[in-house]
């Protein structure tokens, strides 16, 4: 039997690399043949993966699916498969090959941001802006006062951010960090339990759009002071204010007739949804010119978008694809980068734990308290809090664009990816738990 396996990965090993093992020049030593081999046999592993995990999570653990999806990434990166059986790991996820994932999965996130912004009900938003207003800031200066307090110790320790990087800088990006609510995780959560058109949802929808904008300027900003220059911050910021306002202005009249054309013909036409998916890339585009992100984009531009019909029709058409093929391909990319092999002493774990708790402190406490304050009833702030301290998929980004520009290291991009996981794994378990559990309390279904 022994014999067989061995036969049989040496079989697959060579069909994966036709042309010899890869030399030390990279993906320069790759033909487009072996790109083609490895990306639809990279999918393929990717769906059973993400979507075995999923069904698992969701069975067993009460998780939704998307947070499944989120583990399975880690898990088929080099922490688990990578140390269970490395060289198959290897041959399947070559690092040459990464590039080919990061665009399938920049994709795939801007396209699931812009039906989440197709969803968003605005009257709702327009009703709970207050109390969002006030959620969002103090999700944002809670955290970045925590970050202000932990950042001058962790940048002593060697290895967790550049040697070279200012102290300031540093503050800043861990304070986005710790701010940032998992914006699409966030809404899949919502949207799983029906929450959409509640006003717990509205409420923490909008609340974390605004966070993670916020959020986003400020790594603009340390982006500008670690090399980028003053103009990188600027024109992430006035940009982004000039784009948003010019949709507020003219974006509902300019999108209109494709609502009306779907309407009048009674379904979307190929030529309509061609146009959708172009828009959809420019505005994209237009988020990462500036230097903010093309989630962003999609996001944006899905909020202006026709609703009744055409949302539907269009939901229809790209959500399926969207969530099974694309989405998934992020959460495999960011696992292919963590390493919790580099959280390796006690020292380490402390420090992670540490992370953790006062991120929790920060995000949960502070949005808790902020929407009581607004006169929110116990219930919905309880909600609240647990929703907005859920971090996933905007985590995984902002610590990605971290690691990418060398800002932090291998260790600390680790333990963000642990806080990122175990933050989302807690919100549907407590929202399930008190949230529920005070609806029965106050008689209500």
């Amino acid at each position: 039997m022994d014999a067989l396996i061995e036969s049989l990965w040496m079989t697959v090993s060579t069909i994966l690399s036709p042309h010899g093992p890869p030399t030390q020049a990279g993906a320069a030593s790759y033909a487009p043949s072996d790109f083609s081999i490895h990306f639809f046999l990279q999918l393929a592993v990717i769906i059973l993966a993400c979507r075995t995990v999923g069904w698992l999570g969701t069975r067993y653990m009460g998780q939704p699916q998307v947070v499944g999806e989120m583990i399975a990434g880690v898990v088929l990166g080099p922490s688990l498969f990578g140390l269970v059986a490395p060289d198959i790991q290897a041959a399947i996820f070559p690092k040459e090959t990464k590039n080919i994932l990061y665009v399938g999965a920049q994709l795939g996130v801007a396209l699931y941001m812009f039906l989440v912004g197709l969803t968003l009900r605005l009257d709702h938003v327009r009703s709970k802006v207050r109390s969002a207003a006030s959620v969002s800031a103090a999700g944002i200066l809670v955290p970045f006062l925590i970050a202000t307090i932990i950042t001058p110790p962790l940048t002593r320790i060697p290895g967790l951010f550049a040697t070279d990087i200012p102290l300031p800088s540093a503050t800043l990006f861990m304070g986005a960090c710790i701010a940032l609510t998992a914006f699409p995780m966030l809404a899949r959560i919502i949207n799983e339990r029906g929450l959409a058109s509640s006003p717990l949802g509205t409420l923490s929808l909008t609340a974390g759009a605004f966070d993670d904008a916020a959020s986003w300027c400020v790594l603009a900003i340390v982006l500008a002071t670690c090399g980028g220059g003053s103009g990188v911050a600027t024109l992430a910021i006035g940009g982004g204010v000039i784009y948003v306002s010019f949709l507020l202005l003219f974006g509902r009249r300019l999108l209109a007739p494709l609502g009306r054309a779907v309407e009048a013909r009674g379904g979307m036409s190929m030529t309509v949804l061609a146009v959708t998916l172009m828009l959809l890339c420019l505005s994209a585009f237009i988020m990462d010119a500036i230097g903010i992100h093309g989630i962003f984009g999609g996001f944006i531009l899905g909020v202006f978008m026709p609703r009744g019909r055409f949302a539907d029709e269009l939901k229809n058409k790209v959500e399926p694809v969207t969530v099974v093929l694309l989405l998934p391909m992020f959460f495999t990319y960011s696992g292919l980068n963590t390493r919790l092999d580099t959280v390796n002493s006690p020292s380490l774990l402390l420090i992670a734990f540490g992370i953790f708790i006062a991120s929790v402190i920060a995000k949960f406490g502070a949005c808790y308290l902020a929407a009581r304050l607004c006169g929110e009833d116990n219930r919905t702030a309880l909600g609240v809090g647990i929703l907005m301290n859920s971090r996933g998929l905007m985590e995984l980004i902002i610590i990605n664009i971290g690691l990418q520009k060398g800002i932090i290291g291998a260790p600390l991009f680790s333990m963000l990816v642990l806080m990122a996981v175990t933050t989302t794994m807690m919100a549907g378990p407590l929202l399930d738990k008190f949230y529920k559990q005070e609806n029965a309390k106050d008689g209500m279904p």
